[in-house]
């Protein structure tokens, strides 16, 4: 696919075909990588590793009436301090 860097606002973007980021399983919204390697920009996408989890989306389902509280963990096992 031929493209062209284009200006938005302060920034510059690229426009990419949907075919094209389905191709690679990208979508509107994902978090990708852009890296530079030998003179070649590559974009990828960023894999999850520890379970999928969306920090932001747990986040949303903490109640609004939540409270913290500070929990007895025991006695130190070995040499942190308490």
């Amino acid at each position: 696919m031929i493209t062209r860097v284009q200006k938005w606002g302060n920034s510059q973007g690229l426009r990419l075909s949907k075919e094209l980021l389905s191709d690679v399983g990208i979508a509107v919204g994902d978090v990708v990588d852009v890296a530079v390697r030998d003179g070649t920009l590559i974009v990828a996408p960023v894999r999850r590793v520890r379970g999928g989890h969306d920090l932001r989306e747990l986040v949303k389902r903490i109640p609004k009436d939540y409270k913290p509280e500070e929990l007895e963990w025991g006695h130190p096992v070995g040499r942190e301090v308490w």
